[in-house]
């Protein structure tokens, strides 16, 4: 008996915008999509947590190049912070650890708040949670803390360009704090929380958190993940990467050199700089280049699209730098 043919993949490339769902991983929704994209060639820039919201960025086929460049933008997100109480993971899903008096918490102030929030914007320095993705010696911090290890992972400086406090609640001896957060890909949202809670003397943890921008991409042109469709949602090789990058519009010869590996001519008064997007005049991503000494030289080049090996699967996502909340 001959045995069944296996239905060919995706050939098509391109950045997708999801709006990952509460109690999702990241992992979750690259499975997902590559059932929907029907290709095992999905990979994602940067997790989120289960508990969190928002802003996922999936790559498929040779667009899973571009997700290096996407991992190191800022990012932005609107989170709750609960003061009053700390907890074995800096946020609602861990075990809680100390509870601050509700007359202690209530004795805080607004201006202590304020000046809490500006010690910790700007650049600083910080101490990822101990269950982050990071990875000692091999392992994931996490996954340590699970196996019943001790882990203190070492301070690394993050540049938090905007923290705001939106509003304040009272809630059952606690004080959530709505507030805002631009910062730079490495800062841990929670770690945040679980600092200015510390530094009014109550604790704190982070109870809510939604990221609603990754560099120029922003939550308002994500789909959710129950209702995406691929085809409709995927965002070109070359229109994503015009938005990332400065674009560079080749002659067909150009196109053609640059796809042979061969240096263009760079532009008239371009400095060194890069990456940039070299789009074919059919509008098409040739690559990205790099200027140096006038010329134009590629350092990824993104090749049409080849037909996957077969159905989705759980092998072949893109290693992707792990992202913080």
């Amino acid at each position: 008996m001959n045995a069944p043919r296996r239905k060919p993949g995706s050939t098509t490339s391109g950045l997708v915008l999801v709006d990952k769902p509460q109690g999702w991983t990241s992992h979750d929704a690259v499975a997902r999509t590559r059932r929907l994209a029907n290709t095992r060639k999905v990979g994602h820039a940067g997790t989120l947590d289960p508990m969190a919201t928002g802003l996922l960025i999936l790559g498929i086929n040779s667009s899973t190049r571009l997700l290096t460049y996407v991992v190191g933008l800022d990012k932005e997100y609107l989170a709750t912070i609960r003061l009053g109480a700390a907890t074995t993971t800096d946020d609602a899903e861990g075990e809680e650890l100390t509870r601050a008096p509700a007359e202690v918490v209530d004795a805080v102030t607004a201006e202590a708040i304020t000046a809490g929030i500006q010690g910790l914007t700007g650049d600083i320095s910080q101490r990822p949670s101990a269950v982050s993705a990071i990875k000692v010696d091999g392992k994931r911090a996490y996954a340590r803390v699970r196996a019943g290890e001790d882990v203190e992972l070492p301070a690394r400086p993050v540049t938090v360009s905007a923290f705001e406090l939106l509003s304040s609640t009272p809630v059952d001896g606690f004080l959530d704090l709505e507030v805002r957060v631009v910062c730079s890909s490495g800062t841990y949202i929670r770690a945040l929380a679980r600092d200015l809670g510390a530094g009014l003397g109550v604790d704190g943890h982070l109870t809510s958190l939604r990221r609603t921008r990754i560099g120029p991409f922003g939550i308002d042109a994500a789909d959710p993940l129950d209702r995406l469709d691929v085809a409709r949602a995927l965002i070109g090789p070359a229109d994503a990467a015009s938005r990332l990058f400065g674009r560079l519009d080749l002659s067909e010869q150009q196109a053609i050199d640059l796809g042979h590996g061969k240096r263009i001519d760079a532009p008239v008064g371009a400095g060194d700089a890069g990456p940039i997007a070299a789009i074919s005049p059919n509008g098409s991503l040739i690559g990205l280049v790099e200027y140096r000494a006038g010329q134009a030289k590629s350092i990824v080049n993104f090749p049409p699209d080849e037909p996957a090996a077969g159905p989705a699967g759980p092998a072949d996502s893109p290693a992707v730098a792990e992202d913080a909340s």
